[in-house]
């Protein structure tokens, strides 16, 4: 007896010294120290065209180079090289592309060079741009350079010479982003295959409204207002316009109806049509069109798809390689994001791929064009793995080897995948596949930083919604956890369209304040609720009118659950989110008062007619459509905030946010004044839509001290 006392005192003194021995997690580690997230290797890409890649050595200023299946590395260029055909001054290597096997493209300041390492003269090109020059676009067929100056249209070719595309007054632009970004448009410049076009939005915002931004920094303030139509206000009316280099002529491609967004612009291989997804105000209903790049005139409607709820077109067209008259298009019309084959005349060949299961990215395809390599949250919704599927049959096999969320680096026509992956139990490995799945080497494997640090426990398991769904949860413990005590809870949330918090990857997918906050004494949990991605049409489209009701019920389900736990303190449960996040904090603060003591709201929607069309409309309709739903789901509502005396809570903005405006939270402000309701908030003078750098340490210092403060340590 006395020796097996003797040995579970030296076993607990042994755990004990083992867990003194590392580090604890700090405030600063949670926001810059991005090791912990697992290694990343910087500036890996294929060297186009070859089974070689590149990749930036630890020290930024050299480039690394290695073969699929070779066993080392070796230096390839140095930033001292550079120098030599630059003649500039640069502290580090710059951001780079492989334009094809020897020649490489880089931006140092407001030049672009274009190196070809095989030639006599190296220095290929120069492209000088001053320094108002944005939306920068080059294309090696046309060796020329598309930008914007505020609001119109350039081009640059190698010569040096300058020509402007558009000349349009203010409140015109061209070759900017429209719709804010939403349909998956990231850009407004679209080149042609061949380099002899450029197509380009242009978007008349005349009309919409101009929303006040005061810029402090001035000694009187100054405002400078954006563009920012609301729901159901008027909004821009786009254009696409196509300019005929060679010819300098600009035409318009036939519009329309005006009130509509245009999405999926694609240029067909041979530069003589251009296709526009057309999706009408409503987003319930989309003509996939084809035009005449010379006229600007509607050749035909190759397909249409319509849903009462809504539509949304967020790809291009992807063109097969070797069958030019062929292309995929990705569609929810089953209910998943698949590929469905067509031809340019609008004709359904087949639906590639079929399942229960999201297709996430489009990769690529092989060198014959008979497979096309993607992405998907299969088998399970919280993993993300490659996989390619015949075109001709629909076989699917899988590319990406391990369990967990796969990231893939590829060019069309490539034998080989590089493979970014993780899991809950691995940190990032860096490895290239075949496309028949077979591991060829192994690049990196990171080092484990539980090994350095301290780490809660962290679990993914499901709970039941009340229609039989799933819903993914995340529980991190405190470190030193001890079911036999009672702790705290911080219930962190987003809940919104387009976002998963909880994936099968390092870390669970959890930020490392969630862990920070489970070291400081917190049960951390998080709910993926109906709306979140990569579930399925059904399952995000049921919040459609209503958004945040379903999503409180899921989240309630929970609640439930933690209340079961025997180491739970129910009477101090707080939660946290930001922006949709922060929206659902404020619903479930005002909704559930006697389940949350403690809520803090960054950034929050208050009153969704007073968010932006595009996304506002989409799941919510007009507000004249919807007043039932704008009404049920606004929390400036009297009855809703006077539930707010006796708790804790804070909302936290940033004065210059462009996404949810300030108006948001100085409007519930002002009503908890009328009501008599006390809340905290503060505002971070130049911050955009989230607080980012340096400063968030401050944000999520000033976040745990009120958690602290009013949930850990006030009974």
């Amino acid at each position: 007896m006395k020796r097996f006392i003797t040995l579970l005192v030296l076993g607990i003194l042994s755990v004990t010294n083992i867990y003194s021995q590392k580090k604890k997690l700090t405030l600063r580690d949670a926001v810059v120290n991005y090791k912990l997230y697992g290694d990343y290797i910087y500036g890996l890409k294929w060297r186009t065209g070859t089974s070689n890649y590149t990749y930036l050595a630890d020290d930024f200023v050299t480039l690394m180079k290695s073969g699929a299946k070779s066993k080392k590395s070796e230096k390839f260029l140095t930033l001292q090289d550079l120098l030599k055909y630059t003649g500039d001054s640069i502290k580090r290597f710059p951001s780079y592309e492989w334009l094809d096997a020897n020649t490489l493209k880089f931006k140092a300041d407001t030049v672009i060079y274009i190196v070809d390492l095989k030639a006599k003269k190296h220095l290929k090109s120069k492209f000088v741009l001053t320094s108002d020059a944005e939306n920068i676009f080059y294309d090696k067929n046309a060796n020329a350079v598309a930008f914007t100056i505020k609001n119109n249209l350039y081009l640059l070719r190698a010569d040096g010479k300058k020509i402007q595309i558009t000349d349009w007054p203010k409140g015109i632009v061209s070759g900017q982003i429209v719709s804010r970004n939403e349909f998956g448009i990231d850009h407004g410049i679209f080149w042609s295959p061949k380099g002899n076009y450029i197509a380009f939005y242009r978007k008349d915002e005349r009309n919409v409204t101009d929303y006040p931004i005061v810029d402090i920094t001035k000694r009187v303030a100054e405002v400078d207002p954006v563009k920012y139509p609301m729901a159901g206000m008027t909004s821009e009316i786009v254009w696409l316009g196509v300019c005929d280099l060679k010819t300098g002529k600009t035409i318009y491609i036939e519009n329309g109806n005006s009130d509509q967004y245009l999405t999926a612009v694609t240029w067909g291989p041979q530069e003589k049509f251009i296709y526009i997804g057309v999706l009408n105000r409503e987003q319930n209903h989309l003509w996939l069109n084809k035009y005449d790049v010379t006229t600007g005139k509607k050749v035909k409607t190759l397909f249409e798809e319509t849903n009462d709820r809504y539509v949304e077109p967020e790809n291009p067209l992807f063109f097969v390689p070797g069958h030019s008259g062929e292309f995929l298009w990705l569609s929810r019309r089953d209910g998943y994001r698949h590929f469905y084959l067509y031809n340019t005349d609008g004709k359904l060949i087949r639906q590639v791929t079929k399942g229960n299961w999201e297709v996430t990215g489009f990769v690529g395809f092989d060198a014959k064009g008979e497979n096309v390599i993607f992405t998907a949250a299969s088998p399970t919704p919280i993993e993300n793995r490659i996989y390619k599927a015949e075109l001709a049959s629909g076989k699917i096999s899988e590319v990406s080897k391990g369990e967990g969320t796969h990231h893939a680096v590829y060019f069309d026509g490539s034998k080989y995948v590089i493979d970014r992956y993780s899991n809950v139990n691995t940190p990032t490995i860096y490895q290239i596949v075949d496309l028949n799945g077979k591991v060829v080497k192994t690049i990196k494997k990171s080092s484990n930083p539980k090994d350095e640090y301290v780490f809660g426990k962290m679990k993914i398991f499901k709970l039941k919604a009340d229609d039989g769904s799933d819903l993914y949860s995340r529980i991190i413990y405190p470190p030193d956890f001890d079911s036999t005590k009672k702790y705290p809870v911080l219930v962190y949330v987003y809940g919104g369209p387009h976002v998963q918090l909880i994936t099968n990857s390092w870390l669970g997918g959890a930020q490392l304040w969630l862990y920070y906050m489970a070291q400081e004494g917190y049960i951390v949990f998080t709910l993926d609720n109906h709306g979140s991605a990569n579930r399925g049409f059904a399952f995000e489209s049921i919040v459609h009118r209503h958004l945040g009701q379903q999503e409180m019920k899921d989240q309630m389900k929970g609640i439930e659950y933690l209340q079961s736990l025997p180491y739970v303190d129910t009477s101090r449960v707080g939660v946290d989110g930001w922006s949709f996040g922060g929206f659902m904090t404020t619903s479930l603060m005002v909704n559930y008062p006697k389940v949350f003591k403690v809520g803090v709201a960054g950034g929050p929607v208050i009153d969704w007619k007073y968010y932006e069309v595009m996304y506002g409309e989409r799941y919510m309709d007009k507000p004249q459509e919807n007043p039932e739903g704008y009404k049920e789901t606004s929390l400036l509502n009297d009855d809703k905030i006077k539930t707010l005396k006796g708790r804790k809570f804070m909302i936290i903005h940033g004065a210059l946010d462009h996404t949810v405006v300030w108006q948001h939270s100085l409007l519930f402000i002002r009503k908890c004044i009328e009501d008599g309701v006390q809340v905290d908030y503060f505002v971070y003078p130049r911050a955009h839509h989230n607080v980012r750098g340096y400063d968030r340490i401050h944000l999520l210092e000033k976040i745990t001290d009120y958690f602290n403060t009013f949930l850990r340590d006030r009974n």
